[in-house]
C-alpha cells in the first residue's frame, strides 16, 4: 500500500529538498506537482500509486522520487516542528512574497488569527514549490492556482462505483459505505467553501477531470503522466 512508511518518504524528501538549499552555486530545476482534489470512493489512493510508479521512471533526476501528501501526512508534517522550519526557506524570497499576500486576502483573516488553517496552506505552498509531490484535498488546488509548476486533477465516479470501491477498502456495508461517503462529501465541500470560497465540483479549478468508473486506476494515471509530459516537457527525460 502507498501508506506504508509514508511519512518515513515524506521526511526523507523534505530533507534532502533542505540540502538544496544551502546549494546556492546550482539553479534548481522546478519540477511539476500535482494536486487532486476527488469524490469520496473515486480511487485517489490507488491512482496516486499507479502515477508515482510511472512519474518516477520518466521524470528528469529519477534519484529524486515523487513523494504523496495526503491530509493525515500534511498534518503529520505541521507537528514535526523541524520539518516547516526546514523548507520556510521556499516561501522566504521576496518573489514568491506575493503568495503570502494572496493567501492573506483568500482566507480573510490577519495573521494573528491563523491556526491550522494558515499552517496546512504554507506547507502546501511549500510542498507545491519543491516540485514531484501529489498533494491530495486540503484546498491544494486553491492554495496553489497561481503557481506556474502546479497542475490540477478531479477524479470522480459513479456512485455505486464509489460505494463498492468503499466497501472494498472499509469492509462497510452497502448502506454504511453510501453514508460514510455523503458524509465525507458534505464535509469537504464544507471545507473549500468556507475557507477558500470555492466549489470542489467547480471543473474551472482543474486542469483535467476523469472518471474512475469508466478508466481503470492505471489508465487514469497514464493519462494524467502523459498530460503532465504536454505541460511540463522539460521535466521528462
Amino acid at each position: 500500500m502507498l501508506t506504508l512508511g509514508a511519512y518515513e518518504k515524506c521526511k526523507r524528501y523534505i530533507e534532502s529538498h533542505s540540502k538544496e538549499t544551502k546549494e546556492t552555486s546550482r539553479k534548481k530545476e522546478q519540477f511539476p506537482c500535482i494536486t487532486i482534489s476527488r469524490q469520496t470512493g473515486a480511487g485517489s489512493y490507488e491512482v496516486s500509486e499507479q502515477l508515482i510508479k510511472i512519474l518516477d521512471t520518466q521524470t528528469k533526476e529519477s534519484e529524486q522520487k515523487w513523494t504523496y501528501f495526503n491530509k493525515e501526512l500534511i498534518k503529520k508534517v505541521i507537528e514535526d516542528h523541524n520539518l516547516p522550519e526546514i523548507v520556510s526557506s521556499y516561501l522566504a524570497e521576496n518573489k514568491y512574497q506575493h503568495l503570502t499576500d494572496a493567501v492573506y486576502e483568500l482566507l480573510g483573516v490577519k495573521p494573528s488569527d491563523w491556526t491550522l488553517i494558515q499552517k496546512t496552506t504554507e506547507t502546501i505552498l511549500q510542498l507545491a514549490r519543491m516540485g514531484k509531490t501529489i498533494i491530495v484535498g486540503r484546498g491544494g488546488n486553491v492554495i496553489t492556482a497561481k503557481l506556474p509548476n502546479a497542475f490540477h486533477i478531479r477524479l470522480v465516479a459513479p456512485l455505486e462505483t464509489r460505494i463498492k470501491h468503499v466497501q472494498e477498502v472499509f469492509g462497510f456495508s452497502k448502506q454504511k459505505a453510501a453514508e460514510h461517503i455523503e458524509k465525507e462529501d458534505k464535509n469537504r465541500r464544507k471545507y473549500l467553501k468556507t475557507h477558500f470560497f470555492n466549489d470542489p465540483e467547480d471543473t474551472r479549478l482543474y486542469h483535467l477531470v476523469l472518471n474512475t468508473g469508466l478508466l481503470s486506476y492505471e489508465e487514469t494515471a497514464q493519462i494524467i503522466a502523459e498530460a503532465l509530459r504536454v505541460k511540463f516537457p522539460k521535466s521528462f527525460e
